[in-house]
């Protein structure tokens, strides 16, 4: 099947074209982008263009800032594409729940991708923890804003989530592998003097859950969330999901990675009909917004 990948930045170009060019489902026709190309790859700086000249590209794969995503996936949805949404899938979920709708009129796929929910132990997580209950978790997502967003200003302007953004990644896990959901009790947000969102967080949900983010780890990254299940069950997911320990154990892993599968289960909605929006990590970080304390951390500069 032939995409478009609109919004060729570090993540497309990371993630989202090598996953394409492996995959035996798609096949990239096109991009969209104000400044980035794919070699090879016919480029399109105007997504508009794109749809009225290559009506032979079934699916649009977007890979913008949450912010403006809302007007490029409607269009795509009303010329009857298929579409597939980087996380987070929007600025706000109203603008979601409006994009299920048009996708349901035009009868079209779309797909609010997590994925870090495919990394690789996370299956095995869920498995060890269906039918249990939490007794207690922690999840610890703390990494360097500097590496891993570099001078991108979008994150830290409204709509951009701070470091909400990779802690939505955290709590995509959660609702997966969780065997019953949680909501959340309380928060607190330290906001840079000098920036509009977050830089760290603390949070308590249900099921005495914590979670703490952190967007200023210096030295070795740390993405791992572990639970505690009354029968006394441990499960521990380390590396993002990528590795999974179930009462000490190492387990076997899932080969295929994040944006592989992502794409994979993309061609799997596509064949049989289906869109997959699942807003359940993005309703935890509404809720943050809503109810947390907030505190003024110091300014924050590249």
């Amino acid at each position: 099947m032939k995409i478009a990948l609109v919004g060729i930045g570090k993540i497309a170009i990371d993630q989202h074209v090598p996953s394409i060019a492996a995959s035996n489902d798609w096949e990239l026709m096109a991009t969209v982008s104000r400044s980035g190309t794919v070699e090879g790859v016919p480029a399109f700086n105007d997504l508009g263009t794109m749809l009225a000249e290559r009506p032979d590209i079934s699916a649009v794969s977007l890979c913008l800032p949450p912010v403006p995503r809302y007007e490029y996936a409607a269009a795509c949805l009303k010329a009857g594409r298929h579409v597939m949404l980087e996380k987070p899938p929007g600025a706000t979920l109203a603008e979601i729940h409006a994009l299920n709708a048009i996708a349901r009129d035009a009868d079209v796929t779309l797909f609010a991708t997590w994925h870090s929910r495919m990394a690789k132990g996370v299956h095995a997580a869920k498995a060890a923890l269906a039918g249990k209950t939490i007794k207690h978790g922690h999840i610890d997502w703390k990494e360097n804003v500097r590496q891993w967003h570099p001078d991108q200003d979008w994150v830290f302007e409204p709509g951009g989530m701070g470091v909400l953004d990779p802690g939505i990644n955290a709590l995509s896990i959660m609702t997966e592998v969780l065997p019953n959901p949680v909501h959340l009790q309380s928060a607190v947000l330290h906001t840079p003097s000098n920036r509009q969102t977050p830089i760290r967080a603390e949070m308590k949900f249900t099921s005495n859950v914590t979670a703490s983010f952190d967007w200023l780890k210096e030295g070795e990254q740390t993405w791992e969330q572990r639970f505690t299940a009354t029968d006394g069950t441990v499960v521990h997911l380390l590396d993002g999901g990528n590795r999974c320990v179930v009462d000490g154990e190492e387990r076997a892993l899932d080969a295929l990675g994040e944006y592989p599968a992502l794409y994979a289960r993309m061609a799997e909605l596509v064949k049989n009909g289906q869109s997959d929006v699942d807003l359940s990590p993005m309703v935890h970080v509404s809720d943050i917004m809503t109810l947390a304390r907030r505190e003024i951390a110091p300014a924050f500069d590249w």
